[in-house]
C-alpha cells in the first residue's frame, strides 16, 4: 500500500514527528564516543515495560544507527539494571551474517533483508525465519570539500558521473551548467567509497541506479562498491575524515557527518528548486514508500525518483532484524522489551532529540504489533 496519506499527514498534522528547525547532529556514526545527549528528551523510566528481561543481548550490524541505539541503550537500562546490551555498530553486512551464524540477539541493516539471506536465517530462526522491523529513518548526504564553493548543486546523472570517474575536474561543463555562479577550481575530484560492506553504499547506489540508469544501470548495486576508480575508507566516520582534510573530496554518508566543515550537496531532483539533506527534507521522502514485505516483514521500497518539492531523494531506513519465531529461550525476553521500547511513542521521540527521523506513525504502528507476537 503506497504511504500517500503520510504525505497529507505531513503537511497538517506532523504525523513524521520531525521538527523542521531540527539540525541533524547525529543521523549515525561510526564513533561511539560522540553519543549525543539525551536529557532533555528522554523517555520516562517508568515507560519503559522490562516485563522478564534479563541477562546480556549481543547486537551488531548498521553504524548508521549506533548513536540512536546508544541513546536508547542508556535509556533502557537505567529502567532495566538486570540486562547488558552490547551493540557494536561494525557495519550492516557484518550484522546480517553474524545474524545468520546465530551469535547475536539482533541485528542492525540499513538494507532489508535479501532472499538468501532470509534463507540463511531459517537454520537461526527454528519454526521460523528473520523478517525486517524500519525503525530508523535519515538522509544520506553528498559531502564535498571544494575550496570556495558552500552551494553545490548536482543532479544524479552528475553525481553518478563524478563517483563512475567519468566526471574528474571540479571545473567539468556538466558541473558548471548547474552552478553557473559559482566559481568552480580547476582541481581534480576526489571520490571516496566505503571500503567495507555497508547498508548505506546500497541505499546509496540504489539511487544512483534508479535516479541516473544511464550511467549506474550497469551495477547490480548491494553492500559493496562495485564501481571502477575513486578511493576506499572504513565506516562513515572514515569517509567523512577524509573529505574533510582533502582538497577537491567528495563522498557519502549521514547527514550528521556533513557538520563542521562539510558542506553537502543540494540535490537538483526536478523539483522547482535543489533539495537540501534535511530531516524533514528525508521524512517526505520516506513517507512516499511502499511496504513490499510480506507477513510480518516490513521492508521497504523507497522512491529514489521523486520529483516533490522538499523531498530529498538520498534516504535510508535501517531495520531491526530478529527471528519472527525461533528465538532463543534465553533472550527473546530482553529483545521484545528492548524492541517494544524503540518502537514506542517515547523510543522514536529520542530519535528525533538526537537527530533522526522518526519511523512514519502508519508504519511503526505496524512495527509495534509485530514485535509483541516474537517468539
Amino acid at each position: 500500500m503506497k504511504l500517500q496519506r503520510m504525505n497529507r499527514r505531513a503537511l497538517t498534522l506532523g504525523a513524521l514527528a520531525v521538527s523542521g528547525a531540527l539540525a541533524l547532529t547525529a543521523c549515525g556514526s561510526d564513533d561511539t564516543s560522540s553519543s549525543s545527549d539525551t536529557s532533555s528528551s528522554a523517555a520516562s523510566n517508568s515507560s519503559i515495560k522490562c516485563d522478564d528481561a534479563k541477562g546480556q543481548l549481543l547486537a551488531d550490524g548498521s553504524s548508521a544507527q549506533k548513536n540512536a541505539i546508544d541513546a536508547w541503550v542508556k535509556q533502557f537500562s537505567a529502567a532495566c539494571s538486570g540486562v547488558q546490551i552490547n551493540y557494536k555498530g561494525s557495519g550492516s553486512g557484518a550484522g546480517i551474517t553474524s545474524f545468520n551464524q546465530g551469535q547475536l540477539a539482533f541485528a542492525g541493516s540499513d538494507s532489508a533483508l535479501a532472499p538468501e539471506e532470509v534463507t540463511a536465517s531459517k537454520k537461526v530462526c527454528s519454526s521460523g525465519q528473520a523478517i525486517d522491523l524500519p525503525m530508523v529513518g535519515g538522509p544520506i548526504a553528498v559531502g564535498y570539500n571544494v575550496p570556495g564553493v558552500d552551494n553545490l548543486v548536482l543532479d544524479a546523472k552528475t553525481i553518478a558521473k563524478i563517483f563512475n570517474s567519468e566526471i574528474t575536474n571540479w571545473d567539468d561543463a556538466a558541473i558548471k551548467a548547474l552552478n553557473p555562479d559559482a566559481k568552480l577550481p580547476n582541481l581534480k575530484i576526489q571520490a571516496f567509497h566505503r571500503s567495507d560492506e555497508s547498508g548505506t553504499t546500497d541505499n546509496f547506489t540504489k539511487y544512483l541506479k534508479a535516479a541516473a540508469p544511464s550511467v549506474w544501470g550497469k551495477y547490480s548495486g548491494g553492500k559493496a562498491w562495485q564501481a571502477k576508480g575513486g578511493q576506499s575508507a572504513q565506516g562513515s566516520a572514515g569517509l567523512a575524515a577524509q573529505v574533510k582534510q582533502t582538497s577537491g573530496a567528495i563522498s557519502y554518508f549521514e547527514l550528521s557527518y556533513a557538520t563542521d566543515g562539510i558542506d553537502a550537496v543540494q540535490v537538483d531532483t526536478g523539483a522547482s528548486s535543489p533539495v537540501k539533506a534535511t530531516i524533514p527534507n528525508a521524512s517526505a521522502a520516506i513517507a512516499d514508500a511502499k511496504v513490499v514485505g510480506t507477513g510480518n516483514d516490513l521492508s521497504l521500497q523507497l522512491n529514489y525518483t521523486t520529483k516533490a518539492d522538499n523531498a530529498y531523494p538520498i534516504v535510508l531506513v535501517t531495520y531491526e532484524i530478529a527471528c519472527d519465531k525461533g528465538n532463543k529461550a534465553s533472550t527473546l525476553p530482553a529483545t521484545k522489551a528492548f524492541l517494544t521500547y524503540i518502537a514506542s511513542e517515547d523510543g522514536q521521540k529520542v530519535l528525533s532529540a538526537n537527530g533522526y527521523a522518526p519511523i512514519p506513525d502508519e508504519i511503526i504502528t505496524k512495527v509495534r504489533s509485530i514485535v509483541s507476537s516474537l517468539s
